[in-house]
């Protein structure tokens, strides 16, 4: 495990004590959890914004409407239709 040392402005470390605290966790534990959960948000994000992108891209929703073609040709047809 690697050890970080870093500067946080004093109410941020009094509401990570207070909280920590509050769960009876080790502020370092706190820190890792909320780390863990804010990089994910990040990933998520990224992955969001991706698809927002390929939302305008012509090519991208060609291919993807080519693909449902194919899929749906190959969906079962309804017997009561």
């Amino acid at each position: 495990m690697t050890t970080i040392t870093t500067s946080l402005p004093d109410d941020l470390v009094e509401k990570l004590a207070e909280k920590a605290q509050q769960l009876n966790l080790p502020k370092n534990k706190l820190i890792e959890k909320a780390l863990n959960l804010y990089l994910e948000y990040l990933n998520k994000a990224e992955y969001i914004q991706s698809y927002k992108k390929a939302s305008s891209d012509t090519d991208i929703l060609t291919i993807a409407e080519e693909g449902m073609e194919e899929y749906l040709k190959q969906l079962p047809k309804d017997e009561t239709s």
